[in-house]
């Protein structure tokens, strides 16, 4: 009986201990999914982060136009430059596009043209700098500057060569063949230079292989070149002509262009009117030509029939 009652006492407090158990808090389903989207997510600074250093890593040009046009004189030296920014991992090449196709020139720092004009240079910070050497009218045309990013970068550049133009020209301004002059008299030849970009003294004269702007054997000779917007104008002095100044006249731009003319020394004649007398027999020679070519015309005509 005893017993009984301490059994029934230790279940009671054992019911009433239970009963005062704290049950945790618990969220609804729709209160982890509100949480979900409302609070902030761990990735999305890092989301972020990615996408800017992605725009910061990628290569571009200095350029804002996809094209550029460089100019450069025969025969001087041409640089086409090519800045990228934030190249980091990536390379730069050079092409040469000759109609639809391109050829390779240039990849880094390396060299792979089989013409020695062309070379690469690398100049800080940023500047992939394609040179030539020396260039001629067959260096004219499109250069491009390529990144190997995914999509590829490209950017165009096009060389144009100036090719200057060298005359002798006569009192009247017009091209001559031919001077003439009487002995004893002065030589005195006007070379003009034009179409030149970037004006340079060095304008040479020579009779036959021999230079005259430094020459001091004959004596009597001097030679004056003045710059001008347009290209330059030499002349060539000559005093006291005599039968050894016969001969070819020619003047130079470097060693590019040049052009000649043949010098006659007269003894006794007058030289206009020996030059009057020269132009008479061209056209006389003219009209000759023309009844030549007639006949024989008529002739093959009737041979025909």
């Amino acid at each position: 009986m005893y017993n009984m009652q301490w059994i029934i006492a230790f279940l009671c407090i054992t019911y009433i201990k239970g009963s005062m158990i704290i049950v945790p808090e618990t969220k609804s389903p729709y209160d982890i999914l509100w949480h979900d989207f409302s609070s902030p997510s761990p990735y999305n600074d890092n989301i972020e982060n990615i996408s800017e250093t992605t725009a910061v890593n990628e290569p571009f040009f200095d350029e804002t136009s996809s094209q550029v046009n460089v100019s450069a004189q025969l025969g001087n030296d041409a640089i086409l430059n090519c800045r990228v920014n934030d190249l980091r991992e990536k390379t730069v090449s050079w092409l040469k596009r000759k109609g639809e196709q391109l050829h390779l020139i240039t990849i880094g720092a390396s060299t792979y043209s089989g013409d020695s004009r062309y070379s690469i240079e690398f100049k800080p910070p940023n500047d992939w700098q394609l040179q030539i050497k020396y260039v001629n009218e067959r260096d004219e045309g499109q250069f491009e500057c390529h990144l190997n990013t995914q999509p590829a970068l490209s950017l165009v550049v096009s060389l144009e060569v100036i090719v200057p133009r060298v005359e002798i020209i006569d009192e009247r301004g017009m091209r001559t063949p031919d001077k003439f002059y009487k002995s004893g008299s002065t030589i005195e030849l006007k070379c003009v230079i034009s179409k030149m970009p970037q004006p340079t003294n060095y304008v040479t004269w020579k009779h036959g292989l021999r230079m005259l702007n430094y020459d001091t054997s004959r004596g009597g000779i001097s030679v004056k070149t003045n710059l001008n917007s347009m290209g330059a104008v030499s002349r060539l002095y000559i005093a006291n002509a005599n039968k050894y100044d016969n001969g070819n006249y020619t003047c130079s731009l470097g060693e590019s262009v040049q052009t000649t003319v043949t010098v006659h020394i007269l003894n006794g004649e007058n030289p206009a009117a020996a030059q009057h007398s020269e132009t008479d027999s061209a056209s006389f020679l003219s009209p000759l030509n023309h009844m030549l070519i007639y006949t024989l015309l008529l002739i093959s005509l009737f041979n025909y029939r």
